[in-house]
């Protein structure tokens, strides 16, 4: 069988579509290993963003990415640095061996006071994998029990540890204590709880404007119960002034949800990929203890309640408001039909009237017409008496008066009726 070679025209994202799948590989860790990832919202300046990355790469030696670039890996130190790009934020993330007690200083680090900051912070998370076999009871003890989370993952392979309280670098620490996990599956656990953490931040960013818009919301609802209060009263007599109330009212709803879509859709979506990173650990809870998701659906489960409850009530006040738009609109419409109909039939009033005044005009137009031609038809029978002819100017001039009579009335009647066919032929309406 001859050896075949496939060259076929490659579509423009192909590539692109395809390295996606590998643009994320987990980190081997090894033990013991502190871990750092710090997130900055980027979506109004990547350009800064790659900025400050490229100047980390050179400083490294590394080649500067592409501009276009959304995942960047460097050696860094003992450590990797990884550097990843997403919709609206960018994650910095370096590892490092762990020496010393828990918690304690990394004082060479790709964040020291030389490191500028893309763009506002929003998640800084310190992760820590030492070996179980070691005894952390004093550290434990040191976390906040309030929010105290202790649960076994990777099999139970691990005891994942965290209070979700940030320390004095605004970190929230979590302590892995290892039983013999791989590499490769402290890599995929460390990603987990990256994820967790600060999607659940990027998550809790729709509560505050939320709450920020319930009241806005409720002066809406208030003003728009007065005016469905008054519709029960005066809606004929006041419907315009009402129409133009509930427009404006509209318009600050509509403003205000157009300010929340994006928000509330992102923290909707960031709330989904927590819970879908807290289901893939698989954890168990150590007995007296919360597990880190069940104390995450038991705080972020409200809050992104309270961001759906605001999102359906700008929903439902949207249909109120169109509703009662449009019942205002059809009451100003059969006011205007019913005005319209009075105009019409003025007109028609009016038009008669004209026809009649028309009519009118025509008699006296004909009497006159016929007084000016049998003065002329006069002029003629004197000339005619005067040139010998035996009938008098008078009875000439008398027996034409019913002729000229008759007949200036049949040449303005059949003027007249030839209008009324021009007028028809044109798409009028003939006149009696």
């Amino acid at each position: 069988m001859s050896k075949r070679s496939f060259s076929f025209p490659v579509a423009d994202m192909r590539a692109r579509a395809l390295g996606e799948v590998h643009s994320r590989p987990y980190t081997l860790i090894s033990l013991p290993r502190v871990i750092f990832q710090v997130a900055f919202l980027t979506e109004a300046n990547f350009a800064a963003d790659h900025a400050i990355l490229a100047e980390l790469s050179l400083g490294q030696g590394v080649p500067a990415p592409a501009p276009d670039t959304s995942h960047h890996t460097m050696t860094w130190g003992s450590g990797t640095l990884r550097w990843e790009r997403h919709t609206e934020f960018s994650t910095y993330f370096w590892d490092t061996p762990a020496s010393g007690a828990f918690g304690a200083e990394v004082p060479v680090n790709p964040f020291g006071a030389s490191f500028v900051a893309p763009g506002p912070f929003i998640s800084g998370i310190r992760i820590e994998i030492r070996p179980a076999s070691q005894d952390f009871s004093d550290v434990i003890s040191h976390f906040d029990p309030t929010s105290l989370c202790q649960s076994t993952v990777a099999d139970g392979h691990a005891t994942l540890v965290t209070d979700f309280r940030q320390d004095g670098d605004g970190l929230t620490k979590f302590l892995i204590l290892d039983r013999g996990v791989t590499d490769a599956a402290r890599g995929m656990l460390v990603q987990r709880i990256l994820d967790i953490e600060t999607y659940r931040t990027l998550a809790m960013m729709g509560l505050p404007l939320a709450q920020t818009l319930s009241p806005e919301i409720r002066r809406i609802e208030t003003a728009f119960t007065r005016v469905t209060q008054r519709m029960k009263q005066h809606a004929r007599s006041e419907a315009d002034a009402m129409l133009a109330e509930i427009t404006r009212l509209a318009a600050d709803l509509e403003a205000n949800a157009a300010l929340s879509l994006y928000r509330f859709s992102a923290s909707r979506a960031y709330y989904n990929i927590v819970l879908e990173r807290v289901a893939m650990m698989a954890e168990k809870a150590l007995p007296g203890n919360e597990t880190l998701g069940a104390f995450l659906q038991r705080r972020l489960a409200p809050a992104m309640r309270t961001c759906q409850s605001v999102e359906e009530r700008q929903v439902n006040l949207s249909r109120k408001l169109t509703r009662a738009t449009a019942l205002l609109r059809s009451w100003i419409d059969v006011d205007l039909q019913k005005f319209n109909t009075e105009i019409l039939a003025s007109m028609d009033k009016r038009a008669h009237l004209q026809l009649r005044l028309q009519q009118t005009v025509e008699g006296l137009s004909v009497a006159a017409i016929s007084y000016y031609v049998i003065g002329l038809v006069g002029y003629l029978a004197k000339l005619i008496h005067n040139v010998g002819l035996d009938i008098s100017s008078e009875t000439l001039t008398g027996v034409s008066v019913p002729f000229v009579v008759l007949g200036v009335w049949l040449t303005v009647r059949r003027i007249r009726n030839k209008h009324s066919d021009d007028n028809v032929q044109g798409g009028g309406k003939p006149r009696g």
